[in-house]
């Protein structure tokens, strides 16, 4: 299906019967791989602190810490959040497949977090989130002390804000960094790079992706000439209102338009902040700007209950085999 407007009346029951919790593995011996790992468990969820990897406020995280792994041939979903967020801003999302089935893995992007802005708005940015992605890829087919119960053949990617220009670049996607040149007004960062000449080299893809959930990216450096190089089935969804790093919505529409093939787009009444996490009263009084939603009676909570089922319909359909 080209174009769907969401109507809130997608049934909660696609989600199937759960597997009962979210395992969590938090990962933190090492910088490069900083994050945590969601998976299918059987044991009542409880609340998970996060210790060393917090980023200075309550994101809520439920389930059950290092709880053996339940099931066998997974399919394998890796996660890209945005532009100064972390490994843990999508988690609802990531409990859901987990609850469903599926492996989850999220890392912080080194440079690009809540707690480090070194590379934020730097050119390398560009190029070091998918090396980050295919990292964390190889890490859990290779080196991941359960890799035994993924399905290599099975693997997906959701990316949100500039974690889905990260998810289009793996794709094949090359960003068209003329055009960033031609719209930068800033003489700061990456802009100056640009007008002093420099060029970082095109980001790597990845063929094992077989299907990729892209939510609200980064448009500038997006075209329907790179676009082009989309090959796999994609679940897209963008706000109407749009938010920071993307504008007023009109760059999304634009990407959506320019994707080939028949992707399932979907269209939502609300700003960027509505695709991350509802926030607890703790997040939202900490940091207020990505709790606060557009229009102001927006409810991101039951929102957020039928995006995770659609997620979960389409990576199950594309990647699981209707699995479940």
């Amino acid at each position: 299906m080209r174009r769907t407007v969401l109507a809130f009346a997608i049934a909660l029951c696609c989600l199937g019967s759960p597997a009962g919790a979210a395992g969590i593995q938090l990962l933190q011996s090492d910088p490069a791989l900083s994050g945590a790992i969601w998976y299918p468990c059987a044991a009542e969820p409880t609340h998970v602190a996060l210790g060393s990897l917090a980023v200075g406020a309550d994101f809520d995280l439920r389930g059950v810490v290092d709880c053996p792994v339940t099931g066998a041939k997974l399919p394998l979903v890796i996660f890209s959040y945005g532009r100064g967020g972390f490994f843990g801003q999508h988690h609802d999302t990531a409990e859901a497949l987990a609850d469903a089935g599926f492996v989850v893995a999220a890392i912080n992007h080194p440079g690009d977090t809540a707690n480090d802005s070194s590379r934020r708005d730097t050119l390398s940015v560009w190029g070091s989130r998918p090396v980050d992605m295919i990292r964390l890829l190889d890490f859990m087919l290779h080196d991941w002390r359960n890799k035994a119960v993924i399905d290599p053949a099975k693997v997906g990617f959701f990316g949100f804000s500039l974690g889905g220009y990260t998810g289009l670049a793996l794709m094949g996607t090359k960003p068209d960094f003329g055009r960033l040149a031609s719209l930068c007004k800033e003489i700061t960062g990456s802009c100056a790079q640009l007008h002093n000449g420099e060029m970082p080299p095109d980001p790597p893809q990845h063929t094992r992706i077989r299907a990729a959930v892209i939510v609200d990216p980064a448009p500038v450096v997006l075209t329907r000439e790179n676009l082009a190089a989309v090959k796999i089935p994609v679940q897209f969804w963008r706000s109407q209102f749009g938010g920071p790093g993307i504008g007023d919505g009109s760059g999304t529409a634009r990407v959506a338009d320019g994707l080939p093939g028949k992707p399932e787009i979907h269209v939502v009444p609300a700003g960027h902040y509505a695709f991350l996490a509802p926030c607890s009263a703790e997040l939202a009084a900490t940091v207020p700007r990505i709790c606060t939603d557009v229009p102001a009676d927006f409810d991101r909570a039951r929102f957020h209950r039928e995006f995770n089922a659609a997620v979960v319909t389409f990576l199950r359909e594309q990647i699981a085999g209707g699995d479940r």
